[in-house]
């Protein structure tokens, strides 16, 4: 009989439940130790030529927590990594759990300004880094510094020997900026000098903070979202749940993960990282996701059984004849967030590969994953499908009133993954959740009459001409399925006449496109409001680390309304 609450659970796939039990793990760590036990013997990691097995990961987690807990560091401290996807980022986050600390991911590519903030505002007591940006720590007063600081060198980043080695140098080390930080010590060291874990080691809760993760800061200043043990435990259960019509019950040969997406990012820290390791899974890591070779020469290596990636990056792989050239007979599921798949992109991506981008939707405060499309889908579905198990979703109006199906209203979102709340910010935390605990996700939905959500875009984007909404997906999904664009975006612009017009971005995919082209494009699929006002041909647009383009970025260049 169908929940008229939740009507999503009648249309869920055999084999997937509508709730999911935690009960069994004391922590995230206590999950993740259980795993490199269970599958000691497998290979974890993987990182041109490079790797650890379960077992090495263990030891080097061991070293790094007995370390952390002999500088007389208190449980619940934060401890800062600063690197790409390398070989000692998940050892580092499992010793800090093992060591009752706090994970704080930041973005390497940062620039002083940025991490001097998130150092502030974490008080962070040490930060390993990857020795490529410690110039940028540098640069940062001595007084926003971590009193500790560890260096990650190029042998310890790929776990490599001989002549492995100068291709390791060559490919990642690049130039590193002179930087002199005194007191500075060296991960290799640290990991042979370790003292044995403690008898009576740490045992954190389900209920502390396991990770610090800043929000992206596109809307406003970052913040650090509070996720707890028990948040990513729940959603590393919930991924496994979701994901079974597609990689059944894990039981059997170990798959691969291919992480081009960045692991100190939420969703490839969870999907890439914390699922990949509890289901036994090789986690195939590449250092750079825009650098298109190296994740194709990844998946030549070894090729993808899973493959999270954002809609960018699957944009990109799609339009190289090297890619489409590879094996794809391994390949089971392909994960679609961070932002909208465009069905231009997801089409192509199917003829190519032969499997279906399967989108979900999710944000930092939800660890991050809150609804996904069923993972045995044959086809793209335009929508970002059903909550997860254990996971509550309604459309809203301005008074926090449930909207009626079909009807547009405020994504929010309640469920054992939703954050504890915002670091040392009670006032935005409290804005944040209705009444009854529900997260309120700034973003606008339509479902319909099986539980299906759909987003129309984010509040604040909404566009408003002559009192018409907007919405720039909408605008952004036309103009990409011209076949001569390569990449979109639209936001609103002040206009005289009409308050708000809605100006394009493209970049093209042939040259010898013209805007006149594009404008009959749209004039033929929009209707007059919608059609975009102003079109700017740009080389590239603004993303963040993970490939979401900018609107914000974009809309902020807008000069003021012209006089009437």
């Amino acid at each position: 009989m169908e929940n008229p609450d939740k009507p999503w659970l009648a249309h869920y796939p055999q084999g997937v439940p509508a709730q999911v039990d935690i009960g069994d793990y004391a922590s995230l760590a206590d999950l993740l130790d259980r795993a490199c036990r269970k599958h000691a013997q497998r290979r974890a990691l993987a990182l041109m030529g490079g790797g650890l097995s379960y077992a090495e990961l263990d030891r080097q987690a061991d070293a790094v927590a007995a370390w952390l807990l002999a500088r007389g560091l208190a449980p619940g401290s934060r401890v800062a990594l600063m690197m790409p996807n390398v070989l000692p980022y998940m050892a580092l986050l499992l010793g800090t759990l093992r060591a009752g600390m706090v994970v704080v991911n930041v973005n390497p590519l940062y620039s002083a300004r940025e991490l001097e903030y998130q150092l502030r505002d974490s008080e962070a007591s040490l930060i390993f880094i990857l020795e490529n940006f410690a110039a940028t720590l540098q640069q940062v007063p001595a007084e926003a510094r971590p009193a500790g600081v560890v260096l990650v060198s190029v042998g310890d980043l790929l776990g490599l020997r001989g002549r492995l080695i100068d291709l390791a140098v060559r490919y990642v080390k690049r130039q590193v900026p002179a930087y002199s930080l005194p007191g500075a010590l060296r991960l290799r060291g640290l990991l042979r000098q370790a003292p044995p874990m403690p008898a009576q080691r740490p045992r954190p809760s389900l209920d502390d903070v396991a990770v610090l993760q800043y929000t992206g800061g596109t809307t406003g200043t970052p913040k650090g979202a509070m996720l707890t043990h028990r948040n990513l435990v729940a959603n590393v259960l919930q991924m496994q749940a979701v994901a079974r019509p597609a990689l059944g019950d894990l039981s059997g040969p170990q798959l691969t993960m291919l992480a081009a997406l960045p692991l100190y990012h939420v969703f490839a820290m969870t999907v890439c990282g914390l699922f990949a390791v509890h289901a036994g899974m090789c986690c195939v890591l590449v250092v750079n996701p825009r650098d298109l070779r190296s994740v194709i020469g990844a998946w030549r290596r070894s090729p993808a059984h899973i493959f999270p990636a954002v809609n960018t990056l699957f944009n990109g792989l799609a339009g190289k004849a090297e890619f489409a050239a590879l094996d794809f007979s391994a390949l089971r599921l392909c994960l679609g967030g961070g932002a909208a798949v465009q069905k231009a992109v997801a089409d192509k991506w199917q003829d190519i590969t032969g499997k279906p981008i399967i989108e979900g939707y999710g944000l930092t405060e939800t660890s991050p994953v809150a609804l996904v499309n069923p993972t045995n889908a044959e086809g793209y579905s335009g929508d970002i499908g059903f909550p997860l198990p254990s996971t509550e979703v309604r459309l809203i109006d301005e008074h926090d009133q449930p909207v009626a199906v079909g009807e547009r209203g405020e994504l929010v979102i309640r469920g054992p993954q939703l954050m504890k709340g915002y670091w040392r910010r009670p006032e935005d935390t409290a804005r944040s959740f209705t009444a009854d605990g529900y997260f309120k996700t700034g973003d606008i939905g339509i479902m319909n009459e099986q539980g299906r959500f759909r987003i129309v875009d984010r509040k604040k984007d909404m566009i408003l001409v002559s009192g018409f909404n907007v919405y720039p997906n909408e605008v952004e999904e036309v103009a990409a399925a011209h076949p001569d664009v390569l990449e979109c975006a639209a936001v609103g612009v002040p206009d005289a006449r009409s308050g708000e017009a809605v100006k394009l971005f493209v970049v093209r995919r042939n040259p010898g496109l013209t805007e006149q082209q594009l404008r009959d494009w749209c004039a033929a699929r929009l209707t007059g409001y919608k059609r975009p006002h102003q079109i700017e041909f740009r080389n590239e647009l603004p993303k963040s680390n993970v490939g979401k383009i900018l609107r914000r970025a974009l809309r902020d260049e807008a000069p003021p309304p012209a006089a009437a």
